[in-house]
């Protein structure tokens, strides 16, 4: 049997953005990586996803902390890769509110990001159409971000894992995780895979960053984590000029996003694409993984768009893609060492903002691989949290 890897290294499992952004920086750190996707490098919820890097969208707490972090970092990677080549943009988010409640409900929340350091800017009827000229004129205001940003999903992971390879890493791509390695005191040593050519792949630690896919890998090593899939729609305009400036969402956006409601919930996000193509989601729902399209949300999608936009009504749409949020019952990702399972280190439950929150969690790991102090406090994240609030 060949057996690859390294006794010293790192295997990472999940060649979509999260296991790239733990891959880039386990390889900065100095360390010897393998990744490990069974299917295309980020052919899984990376390539259902718009490029969020948003700050905008969080309320105070762990989950802002890793964003703020994430957002510095992902500028970095940015000025190192090429911004250009990771269509990186820091253009900036908008918040629509379309009612004087919504209104003061946002202001009630920007107040409270400003206290912990983000840069929340609550503007009046005529700021808002300076930034956005063509947004309704039913819109009473809203609030300006500009440290929300974006990058292009599939291409930013493919650079990511190419800086990886340069270092000396390995990719295995079209190849499953079956099973794990244990050691002295069953201590997750690698795994095993259906790889005729490399069927173990050893390593002093592994990480579950298999996205959606993470709890069935988490069940293989003993150690579970309650990620579920969480099924969005996303359309694609035909190209067009430039007509909207900024990432756009609407107030009840932020509500859907920390939601925990199994049903289907629409609120809309729109944004131009480096291609002239206009993005439009954002849908919600807990269906399992039925991949069915469903034109009763594509409808509606299409028809709050419209309402935060309304030249959109003349536009056609190209197509629509769909994909499944790696989602956890308290909306936190599962970052950190799982101390069920010696060596093993889970990256996963992101939800929607799992490209935002890339670097932070690639950071953090590599701080756990290295022994160095995290960056963050990772308690709010801990894998086995979850067998705590039901012991």
């Amino acid at each position: 049997m060949v057996e690859f890897g390294y006794s010293n290294g790192v295997v990472v499992i999940g060649g979509g953005v999260i296991g790239a952004a733990c891959a880039y920086y386990c390889s900065e750190a100095g360390l010897e990586v393998t990744v490990i996707e069974r299917g295309a490098i980020g052919g899984g919820t990376t390539a259902a996803c718009e490029g969020n890097i948003l700050l905008s969208d969080k309320h105070p707490g762990p989950e802002l902390d890793l964003a703020l972090l994430s957002s510095r970092l992902w500028a970095d990677v940015a000025a190192r890769l090429g911004a250009d080549r990771l269509e990186y943009q820091a253009k900036g988010g908008v918040v629509v509110a379309t009612s004087d409640s919504t209104s003061t409900g946002l202001q009630s929340l920007t107040a409270s990001q400003r206290r912990v350091g983000i840069d929340a800017i609550d503007i009046s009827q005529d700021e808002l159409l300076d930034l956005e000229p063509n947004v309704t004129p039913d819109a009473v205001g809203g609030a300006f971000y500009p440290q929300d940003s974006q990058v292009q999903p599939m291409l930013t992971t493919a650079r990511l894992l190419q800086h990886v390879r340069a270092r000396g890493g390995t990719v295995l791509s079209g190849t499953s995780v079956v099973g794990f390695l244990h050691g002295p005191g069953g201590a997750v040593i690698g795994v095993r895979t259906d790889s005729a050519v490399m069927p173990v792949v050893r390593g002093a630690w592994t990480v579950n960053a298999a996205g959606t896919w993470s709890g069935p890998i988490a069940e293989l090593a003993g150690a579970p984590v309650p990620v579920l899939p969480r099924k969005g729609f996303v359309l694609v305009t035909e190209p067009l000029p430039r007509a909207i400036r900024h990432k756009v969402y609407t107030a009840e956006y932020v509500a859907n996003v920390a939601s925990s409601d199994a049903g289907l919930e629409t609120s809309v996000v729109v944004e131009g694409t480096s291609a002239g193509t206009v993005l439009i989601g954002a849908s919600r729902e807990r269906v399992g993984f039925d991949r069915s399209v469903s034109l009763p949300v594509i409808r509606k999608l299409a028809a709050q768009a419209i309402g935060v936009f309304p030249f959109l009504s003349d536009v056609a749409l190209l197509r629509t893609y769909l994909g499944f949020r790696p989602y956890c019952p308290d909306h936190l990702p599962v970052i950190g060492a799982d101390p069920r399972a010696p060596g093993l280190i889970h990256a996963t439950g992101h939800e929607g903002a799992g490209i935002g929150l890339a670097t932070g969690t690639g950071l953090l790991v590599a701080q756990i691989v290295s022994e160095t102090t995290p960056a963050l406090d990772l308690f709010p994240f801990r894998p086995d949290r979850f067998e705590e609030a039901v012991a």
